[in-house]
């Protein structure tokens, strides 16, 4: 009697594919208010606010952002294993990552909607 032949079976690691979802959700994040800072600075320049004490202190807190937004991207990179740096492979120190990536993106959130409110007066 002839066995019936082996089929190659794919094997998922639910781990990694886990992590590349939360980094993929990240950089999703980080785009969105990327495009909401591009817009507001936009806004800023377009109306002459930007040249105002007002407008140059919400100019400078969308730069800020865009610092903080920079530094999302090298850790998410540190994270995909796309940086020169082999990414951590500790538990703790990758939650330490997130950890920071929270607190960057909750920063430059703040950030934001502050120079939002200063947008709406006008």
């Amino acid at each position: 009697m002839k066995t019936p032949p082996v089929v190659p079976s794919n094997v998922v690691n639910l781990c990694q594919a886990r992590e590349e979802r939360r980094v993929l959700s990240y950089r999703e994040k980080m785009n969105r208010v990327l495009e909401s800072n591009r817009g507001a600075l936009e806004r800023l320049y377009a109306t002459g606010a930007l040249f105002s004490k007002d407008g140059a202190r919400a100019g400078r807190d969308l730069l800020l952002a865009h610092q903080h937004l920079l530094k999302v991207v090298s850790l998410l990179e540190h994270l995909a294993d796309e940086g020169a740096v082999p990414p951590p492979r500790r538990l703790d120190a990758v939650e330490a990552i997130y950890t920071e990536l929270d607190a960057l993106l909750a920063r430059t959130s703040t950030l934001t909607q502050r120079t939002g409110h200063f947008l709406a007066r006008l």
